[in-house]
């Protein structure tokens, strides 16, 4: 099996394309079998704000306790979950939601519950559960939800979530996607690069401003143990008869396939 996987951020559900999907229906042509992986941050900010519960953070990642858990769990399950898969359906692409933490398909462990709370990081992804709905031609696409040894549900980080999935499964490739074609250098998409040139391009100047978020959550998966991770836009088709469009990023200079 030839697995994909796909990761959503929450701020770029509302600019997928028609192309966007066709892309998905020339993967599955193709032979691949797509896996989504969704956040929802924006979403969960603005329901936070209506309820006047601080957002907070650490470390990058977003402090919750059972009261901001139930918001991060009600906004993914119940809002972008389903906003996403009404829209794969109605591009023809047959989809189920699956809440992370159901079925043990994420189980995670603290990251640091003194200073994050209820924030975790997979440490066993139900394959068996994502192949059935692979073999039953359905497009499983994922809350990046988890669930504790301890009966508690944890909130987990899309980008470690993705990459936790992608490798379980040896995907081929995990897709970072954004509202940009990739990294732009002087104009021009830089089809692939690697992870020391880009900490270079930052220093340049070249990477700045809210490009250097999506390539820092790009390069985190390579921490997890993906070999390979690009960088594609949810405005376009990304892949197309054979051909990938947008940045791929690998560890090392010379094993981009």
């Amino acid at each position: 099996m030839k697995a994909v996987v796909i990761k959503c951020g929450g701020s770029v559900l509302d600019e997928l394309s028609p192309n966007f999907f066709e892309a998905i229906h020339s993967l599955k042509k193709d032979g691949y079998s797509p896996v989504i992986v969704h956040g929802g941050g924006p979403a969960i900010n603005a329901m936070l704000d209506l309820h006047q519960i601080d957002s907070k953070f650490h470390n990058g990642l977003r402090v919750t306790n059972g009261e901001t858990m139930e918001i991060v769990e009600m906004v993914l399950s119940g809002k972008t979950n389903r906003q996403l898969v009404r829209l794969l359906e109605k591009n023809n692409l047959n989809a189920i939601g699956v809440n992370g933490s159901d079925g043990k398909c994420l189980v995670a462990d603290y990251i640091n519950k003194e200073a994050l709370g209820l924030v975790g990081r997979v440490t066993y992804v139900n394959k068996a559960l994502l192949f059935k709905m692979i073999e039953s031609d359905l497009i499983p696409v994922i809350t990046p939800i988890g669930a504790s040894r301890d009966g508690y549900r944890l909130n987990i980080n899309a980008d470690y979530a993705a990459a936790a999935v992608a490798s379980a499964i040896k995907a081929e490739r995990c897709l970072f996607v954004t509202n940009v074609d990739g990294i732009l250098i002087n104009g021009e998409v830089v089809k692939q690069t690697t992870a020391s040139e880009i900490h270079e391009f930052i220093e340049a100047g070249h990477i700045y401003g809210g490009m250097i978020p999506k390539v820092e959550s790009a390069l985190s998966v390579l921490t997890e143990g993906m070999n390979q991770v690009m960088i594609v836009s949810g405005k376009k088709a990304f892949y197309h008869q054979g051909g990938w469009e947008g940045t791929a990023i690998t560890n090392k200079a010379g094993v981009v396939g």
